[in-house]
């Protein structure tokens, strides 16, 4: 039970953070933008090849408000993230389970 309150928790946490708290993210350029500024590496960028995506540059295709857009696109995020590892977990977990059901167990000794 202790379990599922942990990873309800866990849960709703990360909702807040990716869905509010990524509302008051600056919208200026991180460290490594500023550097490749300043340094003129900037020049020779060239859009990401996945851009035009649902997803792309932090934000949810066809929401026009960047704010919004980048909450709503965290919130997906966490879900995606967790309906995959989710099922990665799931898989694991019955394929562990039935090499450990066939395998024969040991006797405790009695003598």
């Amino acid at each position: 039970m202790q379990t599922k309150r942990f990873f309800a928790g866990f849960l709703v946490v990360s909702l807040i953070l990716a869905g509010i708290v990524s509302y008051y993210a600056s919208s200026s350029p991180d460290g490594l933008e500023k550097v490749a500024s300043d340094k003129g590496m900037a020049a020779q960028e060239r859009e990401h090849a996945l851009a035009g995506s649902p997803f792309g540059d932090y934000g949810v295709e066809g929401v026009d408000d960047g704010r919004l857009s980048g909450g709503l696109a965290g919130v997906l995020g966490v879900g995606l993230v967790l309906v995959v590892s989710g099922g990665l977990f799931w898989t694991i977990r019955r394929r562990g389970g039935s090499e450990a059901r066939s395998e024969p167990r040991a006797e405790p000794r009695t003598d």
